[in-house]
């Protein structure tokens, strides 16, 4: 595949140490391991975007077997040296999810791809991941993975969230609004509530990623063709949004979905 703008900054040699150190699952995908936790010492698991390995310790040890893949060499290169010493194993693999030809079909029992990997390629490669994830999972497996929520990002940037009762918050707030524009001068805030998907630059990395944002509904229809039984959760949540009426209004900064391979 060619290499984009956002392949460079994940090869930088100060990311990969930013996702080397990190360790813990987010509140969303320890509800998620706990709903899966009967089944997965019998599942072939796939961690796309494994990054620094942040995922690894706390599914590796549970599933049946555990492949990481990730598209840049030095990501891979540091989960080999973070697990060497594992009693596990562990296997990770330079491995593009837009082109994962290297796997047959029906594959994997469980894949997947978490902090948000998918939103750092094209509309039509986001696209081509979902279907390359449905011909390499299992019939009645399962696909999980989180996005940036078009809806929190717009909540984010209405000028009454900018104020606060601490002067040095309302002051920060502000900076960073200013900042957002300033990477986005040809996103206008109508076209953000018009748009079921946009790619912004956001503070990720200090605005150095080009960062696809979508609105639950739009991802729905994305994943519709592929995938059934959708689970959604807001990231810092432990419980399922079950309500349309609670998942139209969630101002989540990212969403995660858990899929049902049909």
């Amino acid at each position: 595949m060619t290499k984009d703008h956002n392949y460079y900054i994940y090869s930088r040699e100060e990311i990969v140490q930013y996702y080397a150190q990190l360790n813990q699952l987010q509140p969303a995908e320890r509800a998620i391991l706990q709903q899966l936790q009967g089944k997965l010492s019998g599942m072939k698991m796939l961690d796309i975007g494994v990054g620094g390995g942040r995922t690894t310790a706390h599914f590796a040890p549970r599933v049946g077997s555990y492949l990481g893949i990730d598209y840049a060499p030095e990501m891979i290169a540091s989960c080999q040296a973070r697990f060497a010493n594992s009693e596990q194993d562990l296997k990770f693999l330079l491995c593009d999810a837009r082109q994962m030809d290297c796997f047959v079909e029906n594959s994997f029992d469980f894949i997947l791809f978490s902090f948000n990997g998918i939103d750092y390629m094209s509309h039509a490669e986001r696209l081509q991941v979902l279907e390359q994830v449905s011909r390499v999972g299992k019939s009645g497996g399962y696909f999980c993975f989180s996005s940036h929520n078009l809806q929190g990002i717009e909540q984010g940037l209405q000028g009454k969230n900018q104020w606060s009762w601490n002067p040095i918050t309302t002051y920060a707030n502000w900076v960073m609004w200013g900042v957002f524009r300033l990477f986005n001068l040809s996103v206008q805030f109508a076209t953000i509530a018009d748009s079921p998907y946009l790619i912004l630059r956001d503070e990720s990395h200090n605005f150095r990623l080009k960062t696809y944002y979508i609105r639950p509904q739009a991802q729905l229809e994305q994943l519709e063709p592929h995938f059934e039984d959708i689970q959604i959760y807001g990231w810092n949540q432990e419980e399922r949004i079950q309500d349309e009426s609670d998942l139209l209004g969630n101002g989540a900064f990212w969403l995660y979905y858990l899929c049902r391979i049909p």
